[in-house]
Order: C-alpha cells, then structure tokens, then sequence
C-alpha cells in the first residue's frame, strides 16, 4: 500500500529536512510526506496505516485483524494472503506467486511445488481453498503438511469446529527511527493462554507448559516465535492424555469444541475461522432424563441415601460439570427410584409367573431402632431352563414383630403381591417360632395352598443361624479360656517391638506353623475359630514367650490349650459347612445332607465321650444341632434320595451310622414320605402354564382353549390319576431300583434331571422343587455373622414402600445381568 506525497511548504532546511505540517511525518530515507496515521516500513519505505502490524522477520505490513503463521512466517490474514518472500501487499481479491509477482483472482492460487497442482514457473492455478507452500497445504486458511491432509469425507463437522484465537504479536519499532514510538504490548487473546504457562529457560529462551500433564514445548528463541498452533493441537486433538481421559470420563467436548451453533450479532451464524482435527470420541448430546435415570440408579446400587440431591457438595459437584442439569428434589428422586422398581417388578413379575414348579420362600426379621421390624423375603426357584434362582421378593415392615402373627402376615402379603396362591412349597425361617406362631402360620397356608406332605416340609430353620447359635455357644462355655487367648493375641498384635520377639522366638524354637497371628472379630465367629486356631499351633511359642519377654504375663495354661484344641476340632466341622453357604453360586439342597449328619453324627459321639472335657463342651453344641436335625431330616433326606449317585442308600446308610439299631425306623418314614410325595405330585393337576405344554411329550402337547368340549370332563384328573398311579407309582419305583451312577465330585444334579425328564417326567418335576428348598435365609456375607440384622435409622425414615423399592430394585438390578447357574457340587463323603 502506498499514500499519496504532500508537496512540503517551502522553508528553511534543516538536516536536509524539510518543514511539513503537523499532522505529516518524513520518512527518514525519501523524505516523502505521510499522514500522522500511518507509520513508518523500515526497509521497503512502504506506508502503513495505524492499524497495520509489521511482522518480526519478513517485515511484511497486515492489518490488526490478520494472523501470522509463526512457523512458516507467513502473513495469514483474515480476508488476504501473502507470499513469504514477497513482500508486496496483496489485495483482499489477490494473491502473488513468489517469483512472477503476478496477481491471481481470489478464487485462484499458484502452486509453488507440486507437480499435480501448479508448478513454480507455469503459473498453474489451484482451486480456491487449496494452496501449497514448501510441501505444506492450507485447508481453510490453516497450513497442514501434506501426509496429514484429511479427505473430504473426514473433515469435522461445523458443530466439532475449533475457533483458534491469533497468538499474540508485538509491534517493532524500526531501530533506526528514534521518532516513532513502540505501541503497548496488546493483551493475549488466545485461549491457548488459558491450559499453558510461559517459562523463561534463559538464554532468551522460552518454553509453553501445559498446565494439565505438565508438557513443555517450543515457544521461543530470541527474536523467532514457535506459534501456538502446535498446543492447540495439543489440547484440540486429544494429545493431552489428562483432557482425553477428562473427555471420556465425561463425555464432553474438549476446550476448543464449541457448540453446534454459533450465534453473532443480529442472529446471524458465523463459519469457524480455522478447523482442526479432534479426537475420534463421539459427542453425546445432553440428556437430562438420562441424568435423572442414572442418579436413581446410582442410589439404589449404592445405598446411597435420597437425601444427597440436596446435600451442597453433591449440588456443587453437579453444577460443575453440567450446569445447564436442574438437580432434581428429594421428592422427584424417591419417585425415579420408586420407578425403576416398578419397571423391574414388571419383568420380575413375568418370571414368576412363568415358573413351571413351585416356589421357596425363606424370611428374615431384621429389628430397627424405632422397635419396628422388617421381614425380608427371599424366593428361590427353578426355571424352564432347569437354572436355580434367588430373588428378593418384598421387605414388609412389621409393627409388633414378637408377635404370633408377624411372619404369617408377611407370608400373605408375599402370596398376594405376587399372586403365588397354590405355588408355595416351603418356607424357611432365620428364628424359632412358638407354637401358636407355626399354628398360625400353618392355618394359614392350609387355605392359600395345597399342603405338600401334610405340611412336615413347609417350615424350616435356617442352618446359618443354627451354626452361628452353636459357634457362639461354644465360646460363651469357654469364656476364660477364650479370653485369655485374645489377650495374648493382643499382647503381640499391638506393639512391633512384641510382633518382632514372638517371630524371632518363633523361628530359634523351629515351629512349622504357617498361620498368621490376627486379633478377631466378635461378631463374626469365624474370625474368632481362626484367631483361636493360629494360636493353638503357635502354643510353644506363647508358652515359652514369658523367658524373652518377661512383660508377657498371664499365658495360658496347657489345660487351657487343651481346652481350645478341642474347640477348634467341633468347630472346624461347622466352619467347612458355613463355608458351602459363602458360594457366589446356589448349592443345591442335597449337598447339604451330606454335611448335616457329620455334623450329628461327630457332636453326638464327642457328647457321649468319656472325657468330660469333651462331652461337656460338646454336649450344649449336639443338642442344639439336635433340634434342627429333627426340624430338617426329611426334606434333607429326600433331597439326597433325588440325587441318582446316592438315592436311598445314603439314607441307610447315615441313618445307622447315627440311629444304629433304630434306624430301620427312621429310613422306613424317609421311604413313605418320598412315595407319598410323589403320589400327591400325580394327583396335581397340570399347571396352566407355557412351559409345562412346551415340555410334556416334546412340546408336542398344546393346551386347549375350555369350551363345549370340557363338559363331562370334571372327575377326568381322577379318573386319569386312578388308572395311572400303578404306572407312576413305578416311575419311582423304576428310579429307586436303578443302579447308582459313579461318585464323580462335580456333579450337575439338576441338569440331570432335565437330560431326564421324558424318561421321569413326574419324579423330575418333585425334584426339580426338592432341590430348590433353601437352607439359609441369610446373605453369604452374614453367614458367620453373631448379631442379628438391623435397619439402619435413615432407612426406618423412609416410607416403608419406598424402603422396598430400594433394596428390591437393586437385589434385582446386580442379578440382571449375571447367570445364576448353580455350582456342580463337589462331594467328599465319609464312607
């Protein structure tokens, strides 16, 4: 650009400069006239109006609102471009091919060296949005070098586009021309500036910083700038690991993203300056009735409690990283949760509806602080696909939960929420009940179902209370004892300098005992069996700790050692079956027969020992396990008879070993009982039910809808039973008579019976529903537990419906999606 020469007012020289007005400046070397507004180009006297900027190398003029390329020192305005070596303004419509300076329509550009485009010396013309510059391409006013073009096909999307603000230029002035003055150093305005930091490294060096993963890179060296289109790269395109893995944490778009839209003045949307390639991640939109499924879920998995969408810290956390979320109400957030439980019932619903066999019912009073009670109920059954299920059914909260009437109320309401009158098999409870309680509950079961063996399978106890009652028993008989051993464990177990005697006086006396000393707890007696067990084989080494350590007092004696060794032999009996209930998968109710009489069989004979340090330890335990022996012999005994390695020849078998001369008896009430069981499974009508007509006769059987052709046909299931039971009494018979198969350890019982049951399509019916008779009404982490369940006090607030919806809906929510197949049981029988 160039202005137009004032002819100067004759005057009298000085300097050889002439007198010019005010408002005009000379030029040092031509003493040509310029406006007060233009400054003054050093080496090619061009003029330059105020809002020009003289690049640092090649002293080429841009207006204010142009960019440099800091790399290549090119002039990159935002309407023109120059060439680097040039040095001639271009107009906006133009542009100059470095040697020929001549001038090309705006929608043309020359290539400098690519052959395919245009050559250096025939002046070929490329399309408007395309220009080579020493083996470099600009793509939307960005150079890129050539191996990095992107297709047409791969460029971003407007709404990924990258707004790259210029890096901050400052102007110089000419050396030479002590008249013009420097202007201020202008503001930085790129959003670089807001993820890194300068560093002076000295030398007149300087180094960019990403203030995320602390990278350093090339800023600049004495008087050459590095430009900031390398860290915006950094940052845009996901090189920075802390901002890619912020964005897939997240989902969110990195810092240059910007919204799809972008509004200007008056409304109008104006184009991204500059594009850069981003990371592959894809872009979610905001979804905040996601936002709101998600947090309901979040509380149900984690008992988290409602209250903490109105917590401050949780609404700040919120905000941050979604302000345009509305976090939702206390109330909004119990009826989400409410929902999600609604929605699983729905399918839960279906399931039990679709059960061919009958359901298992177990119940488990937790107490509270507000003296209510809630009754949780559990159902275990077998479905079409012969896989064993375990499933939270409902909390209800009772009022009087020492009532006579608390478990026979939850046991209704379970009946009628899931509509399962006729479908129950049996039920087992975590606590003994009184007689009126078991009349009661049985008068009730009489009407809302049909008694399976006049009623002796339907209640159970539960074998992991029974064992934590023996367990805790035990130690309560050997109080002192037990006492005297933590104590010691204590001793050693709470000062390093103890620890390090006892391990050195360990290792001089050579004891070969691996267990690890470690104080118990209390309310779990398994921890106390191995507190006390480490200690039993570590004995010498207490025994003779006093000599090197004479602050160690009150060891205990040998007899107490005896006492304990006794101990620990009846318990680990109890601990190797507890063990079987901690299984991630459900065992079967036949594994359980198994360890049921070893129990009876070993406390029975350590109760008659002639030693009474062991009959009066063990006499308390074997009458305790007595009683459950008697409540659950039969439904365990059945079981094991439905398994084809053992039938009724472990029956006959165990029962000698513990009955001996009376056990005839007892196996002639487990044969009667397992015929007049299948007897009454002959007489049941056939469920209306999908599954039962897809399996009878290979699923060549359909149900018929009723009508005309019913008529005549009410006592047809008498006559059918009547006519047939010689037949189905032989299925059994058939089975019973059987050779056994092998004793394998692994061992699929119920797959058995769905590989069989064409050949026994009655007998696998009863076993499919013998099999699935729980044991335990605990969770496999309470198994060991000493205390009984409680409520916590933020829970007792809530309305008891929505307690429910909670724990419910996430029992449901965890087992979704995993498959419960039962574990092939491994089998070590004491034979």
């Amino acid at each position: 650009m160039a202005t137009t020469e004032t002819p100067a007012t004759p005057a009298t020289p000085t300097e050889n400069h002439e007198i010019v007005p005010k408002n005009e400046m000379i030029h040092e070397h031509s003493h040509e006239m310029v406006p007060e507004d233009a400054m003054i180009r050093e080496h090619n006297h061009e003029m330059v109006p105020e809002n020009e900027m003289i690049h640092e190398h090649n002293h080429e003029m841009v207006p204010e609102n142009e960019m440099i390329h800091q790399h290549n020192h090119e002039m990159v305005p935002e309407h023109e471009m120059t060439h680097e070596h040039s040095h001639e303004m271009v107009p906006e419509n133009e542009m100059t091919h470095e040697h020929s300076h001549e001038m090309v329509p705006e929608n043309e550009m020359t290539h400098e060296h690519h052959h395919e485009m245009t050559h250096e010396h025939n002046h070929e013309m490329v399309s408007e949005n395309e220009m080579t510059h020493e083996h470099h391409m600009v793509l939307g006013n960005e150079i890129v070098p050539r191996h990095e073009m992107v297709p047409d096909d791969e460029m971003i999307p407007l709404n990924e586009m990258v707004l790259a603000e210029p890096q901050p230029n400052y102007i110089e002035t000419p050396p030479n021309n002590p008249e013009t003055q420097p202007s201020k150093r202008r503001k930085k305005k790129s959003i670089v500036w807001e993820h890194f930091t300068i560093e002076n490294m000295g030398g007149g060096t300087r180094r960019a910083q990403c203030k995320q993963c602390k990278q350093s890179f090339a800023y600049s060296t004495g008087s050459k700038v590095a430009g900031t289109s390398h860290l915006k790269r950094h940052i845009a395109k996901g090189t920075c690991p802390v901002v890619l893995r912020n964005q897939q944490n997240n989902n969110q778009l990195s810092p240059y993203s910007t919204p799809s839209k972008m509004s200007g003045y008056g409304g109008s949307t104006d184009p991204p300056k500059r594009r850069y390639r981003t990371a592959s991640a894809p872009y979610l939109a905001f979804d905040p009735d996601r936002c709101r499924q998600d947090i309901s879920r979040m509380i149900i998995m984690h008992d988290y409690p409602l209250h903490m969408v109105e917590h401050p810290g949780f609404l700040a956390f919120v905000h941050n990283l979604q302000p345009r979320f509305d976090m939702v109400s206390f109330n909004t957030v119990q009826g989400d949760c409410v929902a999600t439980y609604l929605r699983e019932k729905q399918a839960i619903q279906k399931v039990i509806e679709g059960v061919p066999g009958r359901i298992c019912l177990t119940l488990d009073m937790w107490s509270s602080c507000y003296t209510v009670g809630y009754v949780f109920i559990t159902g275990q059954y077998i479905d079409s696909d012969w896989k064993i299920h375990r499933k939270i059914l409902n909390i209800i909260m009772e009022p009087h939960p020492d009532s006579d009437t608390a478990f026979s109320h939850a046991v209704a309401a379970c009946l009628s929420d899931w509509s399962m009158e006729g479908k129950l098999f049996s039920v087992t409870i975590n606590q003994p009940l009184g007689d009126f309680a078991v009349d009661n509950l049985r008068a009730l079961l009489s009407v809302k179902n049909p008694l399976v063996l006049n009623g002796q399978l339907l209640l159970g106890s539960c074998l992991a209370r029974t064992l934590s009652s023996i367990a805790q028993g035990a130690f309560k008989f050997l109080h002192g004892t037990v006492k005297k051993v933590r104590d010691s464990v204590k001793y050693v177990k709470t000062s390093e300098s103890h620890e390090e005697k006892f391990i050195e006086l360990k290792q001089q006396l050579q004891v070969p005992s691996t267990k690890i000393l470690a104080l118990d707890e209390q309310t779990q007696w398994n921890t106390t069996y191995e507190m006390l067990l480490a200690a039993s084989e570590l004995k010498e080494v207490f025994s003779c700790l006093d000599t090197s350590d004479p602050d160690y007092k009150d060891a205990p004696s040998m007899e107490d050692w005896k006492q304990v060794e006794v101990l620990c032999t009846y318990l680990k009996i109890l601990f190797d079956t507890a063990n079987l209930l901690t299984a991630p998968t459900i065992p079967t109710t036949n594994t359980f027969f198994h360890e049921a009489w070893k129990i009876q069989l070993e406390l029975a004979r350590a109760a008659a020992n002639e030693d009474p340090s062991i009959s009066s330890l063990t006499k308390t335990m074997q009458e305790e396990f007595d009683k459950y022996w008697k409540n659950c012999c039969l439904i365990l005994a059945i079981a094991v008879v439905m398994d084809p390695r053992f039938k009724m020849k472990l029956v006959e078998f165990s029962f000698t070993k513990i009955y001996g001369e009376e056990a005839a008896t007892y196996v002639k009430i487990v044969e009667e009982g397992i015929h007049e069981l299948f007897l009454e499974y002959v007489a049941l009508p056939l469920p209306l039910t999908p599954t039962y007509a897809e399996e009878v006769n290979g699923g060549a059987l359909k149900q018929e809808n009723g009508g005309a052709g019913e008529v005549g046909l009410t006592d047809f299931d008498t006559y059918i039973m009547e006519t047939t039971s010689q037949q189905s009494r032989s299925e059994l018979d058939q089975y019973l008579e059987e050779s056994l198969l092998p004793r394998v350890h692994e061992f699929d019982v119920v797959g058995w019976w769905k590989l069989n049951r064409m050949k026994y399509p009655t007998l696998s019916k009863m076993a499919r529903d013998i099999l699935s008779v729980p044991v335990s009404t605990v969770t496999a982490d309470s198994v060991f537990s000493t205390v009984g369940k409680e409520m916590d006090c933020y829970r007792c607030s809530l309305r008891p419906e929505t307690v429910e919806a909670l724990i419910c809906a996430k029992d449901w929510l965890q087992n979704a999606s995993a498959n419960t197949l039962h574990a092939p049981i491994k089998m070590e029988v004491p034979i």
